[in-house]
């Protein structure tokens, strides 16, 4: 397997766990997982310069931190 299927794979494993955590109200681990997903594909979508998934997940990664920050801060 590939690195960039690697890193695909994870942020998918990532984004499953944000699902399930959403479902079951585990705020805000379920922001966390989303992060962490987000930061996967956007690592993926700069490496296979794929630019409008990389807006994508800037974007959602800017969301998670200001989420995060809503919860910590």
């Amino acid at each position: 397997m590939k690195i960039n299927d690697i890193i695909q794979w994870a942020g998918t494993l990532c984004f499953l766990a944000m699902y399930t955590l959403m479902s079951l109200n585990q705020y805000p681990w379920n922001i966390l997982a989303g992060l962490l997903g987000g930061a996967l594909y956007l690592v993926w979508s700069l490496r296979v310069a794929n630019l409008p998934q990389t807006v994508t997940n800037l974007v959602s990664v800017a969301i998670c931190l200001f989420g995060l920050y809503k919860a910590f801060g």
